[in-house]
């Protein structure tokens, strides 16, 4: 309820100059990051690891893809890494550097989690198995720990809510067209607003909630949108420029196979997810 009434507002506004605010989100969570992987690589050299993950646990397939979707969330950040380069020669070695780094430290931070922590003691929000005084007895670590998602959710949602909004408005946008005062102000606003904060209210289970997200939202989010959006805009590049122009930056999965695969394998993975879950709840 603090939250909604604190942060909420900033929906019905514009958030501008965000620079610093990400630069601070930033370096906090580099910050976090890097504790807890330190914290927990202590813990295992001191020989207090209790985790013994298995090889292989096909009931987490259907919170897989829920994590991958905020996974994905790192090609945000490419076009802030590509639009600065003033010559892309090799812009795809720089791209293909910036993933490995990437999927580096995400498998790190993985991989010390699940050595470090029992499977049943692992909480879904990772950051609080590191309140308790017997992983760190350095209170402003705990507290720090202990409330990073509230200080990232805190700086990204007025920025996230506000693109939403701004997303609805041109969904709905007419050509020569605009809005009422109370459609423009009051309901875009509003439909933004609410649906997170019916969610919050009504359910606390967040790794049914990042699994089912991440399977249907995440889904759509990482295959289909973009194949589709990867056909129509080589349809358009054609006819823009014309069939015979050569581009020096041609991806190696141009070919139409790859976005068949694609929508295929999305199929698959919706599927595959929905059998998922409806064997996991009649099991219960």
């Amino acid at each position: 309820a603090a939250f909604t009434l604190l942060l909420g507002p900033f929906t019905f506004f514009n958030v501008q100059k965000t620079k610093y605010l990400q630069i601070m989100t930033s370096l906090m969570r580099w910050i976090a990051f890097i504790l807890m992987i330190i914290l927990a690589l202590i813990r295992i050299s001191r020989g207090q690891a209790e985790g013994h993950p298995s090889m292989a646990q096909l009931s987490g397939i259907r919170n897989l893809f829920g994590v991958c979707v905020y996974s994905f969330m790192c090609q945000h950040s490419l076009p802030s890494l590509i639009t600065p380069i003033s010559k892309k020669k090799h812009v795809n070695k720089l791209v293909l550097l910036d993933y490995i780094l990437i999927l580096a430290f995400y498998s790190l931070l993985s991989f010390t989690a699940i050595y470090c922590f029992r499977n049943d003691t692992l909480m879904d929000m990772y950051t609080l198995n590191f309140t308790n005084c017997e992983i760190i007895n350095v209170a402003f670590i705990r507290y720090f720990l202990g409330l990073f998602p509230v200080f990232t959710i805190s700086t990204n949602f007025p920025i996230i809510a506000v693109t939403l909004r701004n997303n609805w408005k041109t969904l709905f946008h007419r050509e020569g067209g605009t809005y009422p005062w109370v459609v423009d102000r009051i309901v875009f606003p509003a439909i933004t607003l609410i649906p997170p904060v019916l969610v919050a209210f009504c359910t606390h289970d967040l790794e049914s909630l990042v699994g089912i997200t991440g399977a249907y939202a995440g889904n759509g989010i990482q295959y289909l949108i973009p194949a589709f959006l990867a056909y129509c805009s080589r349809k358009d590049t054609q006819l823009v420029f014309g069939s015979g122009t050569v581009n020096k930056h041609l991806s190696p999965f141009r070919h139409t196979f790859w976005i068949v695969f694609v929508l295929i394998w999305g199929f698959s993975c919706f599927v595959f997810v929905t059998a998922n879950i409806v064997l996991s709840e009649s099991k219960l």
